[in-house]
């Protein structure tokens, strides 16, 4: 089938208490090939690190966990980010929602100043999306096309391009596909 795999919200305008006991019983029974999508806020993400950490299964972190990207690329949160990504080599990201994001609205200059080193570091780890149909928005809707105008401003090469929107999403959702047909 097309499910490749769960997601685990944890933040606190959504859900009151995730148990994560439950969420790893879960996550340990997953068939080989699922991943695990994990919804945060920044704020969390030192007190969710054991629970990462215990999860058997690749990690999707959704939004890179919500970080303050007005921060800069060495903020704080960027900083913890990055400590996550380095403790595996199997956690992806989604480099997604500036408008959620960054609350300087479009081009969303603080956003790409902070996803861009990003992407750059880790070029095989990271997704892009629109986050269509834009779930929770209260306010205006964003132009997907506008959205679409951050991709060269994160990953400025053909290179960075490609592994963001072809190569990393065939890894991980069509792994099986890439071992008979490996990525060129």
């Amino acid at each position: 089938g097309g499910i490749r795999g769960i997601r685990f919200n944890f933040l606190k305008r959504l859900v009151d208490d995730a148990p994560k006991d439950k969420f790893l019983d879960v996550a340990r029974r997953l068939p080989e090939g699922w991943h695990v999508v994990v919804y945060f806020e920044a704020d969390i993400l030192e007190e969710l690190r054991p629970f990462l950490d215990a999860i058997p299964v690749p990690l999707v972190i959704d939004h890179m966990g919500r970080p303050d990207v007005t921060q800069g690329p060495d903020g704080p949160d960027m900083r913890a980010f990055r400590s996550l990504l380095d403790a595996r080599d199997d956690i992806y990201f989604k480099a997604t929602c500036p408008d959620r994001l960054d609350p300087s609205g479009p081009p969303w200059d603080d956003f790409v100043r902070s996803v861009a080193p990003l992407v750059v570091d880790y070029p095989d780890r990271v997704l892009w999306g629109t986050d269509w149909p834009h779930p929770n928005m209260q306010d205006a809707i964003p132009d997907d096309g506008v959205l679409v105008d951050v991709i060269p401003r994160i990953a400025p090469t053909e290179d960075l391009q490609r592994k963001l929107l072809i190569d990393t999403p065939m890894k991980l959702y069509w792994p099986e596909q890439v071992r008979r047909n490996p990525l060129t």
